[in-house]
Parts: structure tokens; sequence; C-alpha cells
């Protein structure tokens, strides 16, 4: 009997111990590049050592700094991995997050211009946008088989890319929400120039079953740039700033998980919690219940549209509430026993990236949100 218990209380504790490592956070962190596909070369500089040093700096920050994360590689040496193999990598550890690190070049052997770009998948909006896409997924070209495994995709053809116009990502909110995270504190921490949000195809991201964004931390065409992001200084910084970004996102993901653990010395969570004494402020106001205007929005029928949400009550606020922070107009939806706040709206990825941008001085927590024909859309 006594053996029969402890077996029962050992499958027990086993069972405790492989749920607490099933229940983590898994972000999978993929350096571009590597091997024979050095990516783009300007001298003596190499984009595959820039995106692995970067990569290996910002598994470390996390790996220190979060015991409920689980970081995955897709490299750790500079070795040549095939592009779906990298996806099929991110799949099997069941991702929470992708992440993959690039560097970026011009056509022209030297430019001024300078800057980081984040990407989410997409059909490209501009020959800019194609352009970089293109660059990146011709790696394929070093792949055995390539034509069968990508299923006929010719990474110079235009006409390839329309496959991503018909393609639906439900995971475009989150991906959009961490873009515009690590976009804002590529300037903000790292200081670098913001050339934005955008879409485009890149087969790296087509077949991963998670939120993913690909980062272009800057140009190795740009000398002083280069000189930058091959310094281990700049590496680190570039690793901090995004480390910024999955902080940020990592935060909004628990908190939507109802596990969100106030930290009296974060700055940022300090305002989560001021949430509640806030709501309580607000109720006095709220004695003339005038209800917020509606969303106006450029949407058509069955289009999705994107807002900014900023705000949670338990009342419907006025529309000059103290708590909205000058913002106006503002919209609420209705959702359980709370009314929630958004500002914006537009059909536009690029415009409501930058409103959250301008929202976030205020509310640091504000993320993106889906609508179709005037209801929230979950993925």
């Amino acid at each position: 009997m006594k053996k029969s218990l402890s077996f029962v209380l050992l499958l027990f504790f086993a069972y405790g111990i492989l749920s607490a490592a099933n229940s983590k956070f898994v972000v999978v962190i993929d350096a571009g590049h590597g091997g024979k596909d050095s990516g783009a070369i300007r001298g003596d500089y190499r984009e595959k050592d820039i995106n692995l040093a970067v990569a290996l700096g910002l598994g470390q920050l996390i790996e220190k700094n979060y015991n409920d994360v689980e970081v995955v590689y897709t490299r750790k040496t500079d070795v040549f991995v095939d592009l779906n193999k990298r996806a099929d990598i991110a799949n099997k550890a069941k991702a929470n997050l992708f992440i993959s690190i690039h560097t970026n070049s011009t056509l022209a052997k030297t430019t001024t211009v300078a800057g980081t770009d984040v990407y989410i998948l997409g059909l490209a909006r501009s020959e800019e946008n194609l352009e970089v896409a293109k660059r990146e997924n011709s790696v394929i070209l070093l792949e055995d088989d390539y034509s069968t495994k990508y299923e006929g995709f010719d990474p110079n053809s235009p006409e390839s890319s329309i496959i991503f116009e018909f393609m639906t990502n439900k995971f475009m909110e989150q991906s959009l929400e961490f873009a515009s995270f690590v976009q804002s504190d590529m300037k903000d921490v790292a200081g670098r120039v913001d050339r934005g949000v955008f879409q485009a195809g890149f087969l790296v991201l087509r077949k991963i079953s998670a939120p993913s964004v690909l980062i272009e931390l800057g140009f190795v065409s740009n000398p002083d740039e280069a000189r930058f992001l091959y310094s281990k200084a700049g590496q680190q910084s570039m690793a901090v700033a995004i480390y910024s970004g999955f902080k940020k996102y990592k935060r909004n993901f628990d908190k939507k998980q109802g596990k969100l653990v106030i930290d009296a010395n974060d700055k940022n969570n300090k305002n989560d919690s001021l949430a509640v004494i806030k709501d309580k402020k607000d109720k006095a106001v709220a004695a003339s219940k005038t209800p917020a205007i509606p969303a106006v929005t450029d949407a058509k029928d069955g289009q999705i549209e994107y807002r900014v949400q900023f705000y949670i009550s338990p009342n419907i606020l006025p529309d000059n509430s103290p708590a909205f922070k000058g913002l106006s107009p503002v919209s609420y939806y209705k959702d359980g026993n709370n009314y929630k706040y958004t500002y914006g709206s537009t059909t536009d990825m690029g415009q409501i990236a930058k409103t959250l941008k301008d929202v976030r001085l205020e509310f640091k927590d504000a993320f993106i949100v889906k609508f179709k024909d005037g209801k929230r859309v979950i993925n």
C-alpha cells in the first residue's frame, strides 16, 4: 500500500514538473543567414555575424531575467539553416513568439540611408519593401531542391509574392503589437532612426504558427551604421532595445493570461496598478454618464479595422473624462462587466502603428485591437 501511494505521489510530482515546464512562454530567436550564406557584405562587415551576435545577446538577456521563458535558437553558431527548417524549429517548440534578426543593405555599395525597419508577414505595399523581401528570400537559392520545397516560389519574381496577398495571418494583431514595441524602443532605447513597421512577404515567416516579426537592424551599406552594428557596444544596444520591446509584449501577454505580477520598482507596472485607483476616482466624474462617441472609421463592410485600446473601466465614462488624458474622440466596447476604451480607427496598419506610439506617451500599456463590422475580432 505504501509503495503504491509512493508511486502515485511520484507520478503526481512528475506531472507537476512537466506541466510547469509546458506552461513556459517560448520565444524562438532566429539569427538570419549563417554558414555559406553571409547575407549582406560590405568590406569586412558581414550580416551573418551581426545577426548572430545580437540574437545571442537578446537570448542571454531574456534567460537572465525570466524564469518562465524558454529561449530557443534556430542557430547559435555560424551554420547554414534552411528557411523552412527555421519554421520547423519554431513550430516544434510550440513558440509563443518568433523573432528573426537581420541587417539591411542597399544596391549601392555605400549609402547614407540608416535606421531600423520591423516587418510582419503580408504583401509588400512598396517597391522598397518588396526588394527587402526578395533579398532575404533569395537565401533559398542556396538550398537543395528549393523549387520543390517552396512549391515553385521564385524569389526574383514579383509575381511569386502575390501568394502573400491571399494568406490569412491569424497572428497579425499580436505580431503588429510586438513589432510596434520593438520599433519604438529602437528609437527610444537604442537611439536609432525609426523607419517604421511594414508588411512584406518573407518566406521565413510564412509557416510560423505564432506571432512573428523580422527585424532589419540597420544598413551594412552605411559605413557609420555598419561600424556601430559590428561593434560590441552597438550589438548590445540593439539586443537591449529588442529586449525592452519583449518585456512590454510579455507583460501584456501575462496580463491577458491573468498572470501579471506587479513590481513596485517597475515604472511601467506602476501604471497597471494605478488603473484601479483611477477607476475609483472616475466614478465621481462619471455622474453625467455621457457616453463616448462611436469610432469614425474608413473601413467598409467586411474590412478589418484597427484601433488602439488604452483604458478599461467598470463604468461608462464621459467623453471628456480626465482619465483619457486629452484623447478625443474615443470609443468603447463592452467586454464582460468592463468597458474597454479605444482611440483611432483605420484600415492602415502603418497609421495605427503611429497612433499607438502617440498614445503610449500617456498610456504605456496601450495596444492594438482589431475590429470587423464594428465587432472586436480575436486573431
